[in-house]
């Protein structure tokens, strides 16, 4: 599976689906095939889909339509996807749609086939309909670039947890209040003040992980302010042992989804190069690593090839 771009400008309004009528009762019952009714995911209906798009105010939906009796692959992508999104602790909250079930959402949102995903934020796609199947690691992947992206644009919010309750209704979460101030400051697009802000989290507790990655994000975005791409890139290749060069584009490819080009980008500048400039990749590289996280696959081979550059 391709990763979609993550874009807020021109999207389709959604509006007039807030207006379906209910679905008769038992039309689409919580625990159904595509959804194991955890933390982060609901079961979608016409009663609870206005209180959906409400949720995709604090941060991105991800609807996804199957039909368990003539696709059992469609509902086991729907299962999985409901599995990678818990692991993002509230950056999204799946919506599992059995279009059999409720034909009337299918219907209006024009989907085409099962399984389908759409990104929703502020009650609108954001990408194109993704379609499928596609294996859990390949969810993965993407998940980790949608979060990248919604960092970088500055969107950071999260879902509470529903406890396993299949409803998309309640008020809105509120934010970690710890981060609010890093958080806001990236939704106005003031980056050093961002960067200062999670400083001040680290200070007070360095084992604060999730500052620790937001203090990362945020100085890629600082260091890649006002950066021409293509200049960059240009420089780049005319000066491949260039350690700024280098470290800048490795940022842009970070910040464009490209994690595993930007971590090997700057192994082998580790490989190609001895003393204070090596050192300067390497310091730079697990910057990267922490703006992605410990525990992400891409990390963890990144570590180990890094290693070996290094040894």
């Amino acid at each position: 599976m391709s990763q979609q771009p993550f874009s807020r400008p021109g999207a389709i309004d959604l509006s007039g689906l807030r207006n379906q009528p209910a679905a008769a009762p038992g039309a689409a019952a919580p625990g159904a095939e595509g959804s194991t009714g955890g933390a982060y995911s609901v079961v979608v209906d016409e009663q609870n889909f206005q209180g959906l798009l409400e949720s995709s105010r604090t941060a991105p939906v991800v609807l996804v339509f199957h039909a368990p009796s003539r696709s059992p692959e469609s509902s086991q992508m729907a299962r999985d996807v409901e599995t990678v999104v818990a692991e993002h602790e509230g950056r999204f909250l799946a919506g599992s749609v059995d279009i059999d079930a409720v034909p009337s959402i299918a219907q209006a949102m024009q989907i085409p086939q099962v399984p389908l995903m759409l990104v929703i934020l502020d009650g609108q796609p954001v990408t194109q309909p993704i379609p499928g199947p596609a294996p859990i690691d390949s969810l993965r992947t993407m998940f980790t670039q949608l979060a990248q992206q919604l960092t970088a644009q500055g969107i950071t919010g999260r879902h509470a947890p529903r406890s396993g309750a299949p409803s998309a209704e309640g008020e809105e979460p509120e934010a970690d209040p710890r981060y609010a101030a890093a958080q806001d400051a990236l939704g106005e697009g003031n980056i050093d003040l961002a960067v200062a802000e999670y400083q001040k989290l680290i200070d007070a507790n360095p084992a604060d992980t999730e500052a620790a990655a937001g203090l990362a994000m945020a100085k890629v975005l600082q260091r890649t302010q006002g950066v021409d791409l293509n200049a960059a890139r240009e420089a780049a290749a005319q000066a491949p042992d260039d350690i700024d060069a280098q470290t800048l584009v490795a940022d842009l490819d970070l910040l464009g989804g490209h994690v595993e080009d930007a971590f090997n980008r700057l192994v082998e500048l580790v490989r190609r190069t001895a003393g204070d400039e090596r050192n300067k990749a390497r310091t730079h590289l697990i910057g990267l690593f922490d703006a992605v996280g410990n525990d992400d696959p891409r990390v963890i081979r990144g570590r180990q090839n890094l290693a070996s550059a290094l040894f």
